[in-house]
């Protein structure tokens, strides 16, 4: 696919980008080589915060400017976008603040004489990223890899180029030396040569199940260590004694914000029978009240999806659901006449196991309710898809939410509050929805050398 920047409000192409030929990745992974041997990745870290520090700085000071890039580019929202540049500049700090602390050796006691771990860089990673979230998604994989001493090399999406170029720009200025993160505007088949290359020594993939499988199975192909952030079919669970006026109002936040693009949205809403009519009301009302717009007009609600492709491909879905059984409640059809990629807020009902909506994730603003008699259900049913990333659980009996928690696999899940993300939470799921974790103090272990290193006592 060709790099481009279309708005996806208007489907007007704003600017096409050049694509990097062979000769031009070489120069880069070699350069990215040499640094990965040289001072900078080897020496003190203090240099690599200070530019992760610095990094920080800047992105914090231009929210407005780069908010405005990302809306218009992929279509969210100015306040959400603004919110993601914000939490970009924020994870930037924590691993300049925190990386020290982390790559710390670590003493083990053993007879066999003084031991420890320490934490050294292992080379050259390449990362493939998606467009749902054009800076943040960078943001993960570079700062704790500049940190430990990695360089990056980086496969953007080819809907985002102007945000993937001005990161890029952004580090530049930040006083990273050149190879330690470099924008690539290539083809899969190019990635696949970079990953085959012995310079290169990790591989890192936020996207769909497919194209994580085809990655990872390149990289095992080479022996190669790889973390996969991939697809979620998220539950939302509403228990009986949960307040159904907030679960209905956070539960429409979470399916909708940045237009249902999100790997861990909510998509699977299970609510108990006792309050399922009485949530579903005020659920649907939600979405009936959603206004549609320009994303850069802050009275917008809904966005657009980020292309033509995103819409057809929801659209298909959707028809395919009712074919075999599901209802419409609200919504259900693209906004017509309309030159933006605008798709209806919309809640399903009735799906049953066999119909094929039941396992697929929507990556858009559609909504799956289904609704259960009690725990032991709803644990049934969260469970019973293919993938395990995320989820929520809303009730005001703590105890019995710790103990629904540990029962429901997946990554990551939050009581009483939608799925989030923080630069000191790890992120990150099990199934088809992907392995390894980004972020925290875990996320800056999967890419450095843990070695153990043993002095014994002199005979």
């Amino acid at each position: 696919m060709p790099y481009q920047t279309i708005n996806p409000f208007n489907n007007k192409l704003i600017k096409e980008y050049q694509t990097h030929n062979d000769r031009h990745v070489e120069q880069a992974l070699e350069t990215a080589h040499q640094l990965y041997k040289s001072d900078w990745a080897q020496g003190d870290i203090k240099q690599r915060l200070n530019v992760l520090h610095k990094l920080s700085d800047i992105i914090s000071s231009r929210v407005e400017e780069l908010a405005k890039g990302i809306s218009i580019e992929m279509g969210k929202l100015i306040e959400q976008s603004r919110a993601e540049v914000q939490l970009t500049a924020d994870i930037a700090k924590y691993y300049a603040e925190n990386a020290e602390e982390f790559l710390k050796p670590v003493s083990y006691k053993s007879n066999l004489g003084e031991a420890w771990v320490e934490h050294s860089p292992i080379g050259v990673i390449m990362a493939v990223e998606p467009w749902n979230f054009p800076f943040y998604q960078l943001i993960r994989v570079l700062a704790p890899n500049l940190a430990s001493g990695n360089s990056v090399l980086v496969k953007h999406a080819s809907i985002v180029p102007h945000s993937a170029e001005t990161f890029e720009k952004l580090i530049t200025e930040a006083g990273a030396p050149k190879g330690a993160y470099t924008n690539l505007f290539i083809s899969q088949d190019q990635v696949s040569a970079i990953i085959d290359d012995d310079r290169v020594q990790g591989v890192a993939l936020t996207g769909s199940e497919k194209a994580g499988a085809v990655v990872a199975s390149r990289a095992a192909g080479k022996l190669k260590k790889s973390t996969l952030e991939l697809g979620g079919n998220d539950i939302f669970a509403v228990l009986e004694d949960a307040d159904i006026d907030h679960a209905a109002k956070v539960g429409a936040q979470a399916r909708v914000a940045n237009a249902g693009q999100v790997c861990t949205a909510a998509k699977r809403f299970i609510i108990h029978e006792k309050v399922a009519d009485e949530f579903l009301k005020k659920f649907t009302q939600h979405f009936k009240e959603l206004k549609i717009g320009d994303p850069l007009d802050e009275k917008t609600t809904l966005g657009p999806l980020s292309s033509a492709d995103a819409v057809n491909t929801l659209t298909k879905q959707v028809k395919e659901a009712v074919k075999h059984g599901a209802k419409v409640l609200v919504g259900g059809e693209p906004v017509s006449n309309n030159p933006g990629n605008f798709f209806e807020a919309t809640v399903l009902t009735g799906i049953t196991r066999d119909n094929p909506a039941y396992f697929e994730e929507f990556f858009g603003p559609v909504a799956q309710v289904y609704v259960v008699k009690n725990d032991e259900e709803l644990v049934k049913l969260a469970n019973d898809s293919h993938y395990g990333l995320g989820g929520a659980l809303f009730t005001r009996d703590l105890t019995r939410a710790r103990k629904l928690a540990s029962k429901i696999e997946t990554g990551m899940i939050y009581v009483n509050s939608l799925t989030n993300t923080a630069p000191e939470l790890p992120f990150g799921g099990v199934k088809r929805s992907g392995f390894g974790r980004e972020l925290s103090d875990l996320g800056i272990k999967e890419f450095v050398n843990q070695k153990l290193v043993v002095l014994a006592e002199k005979s």
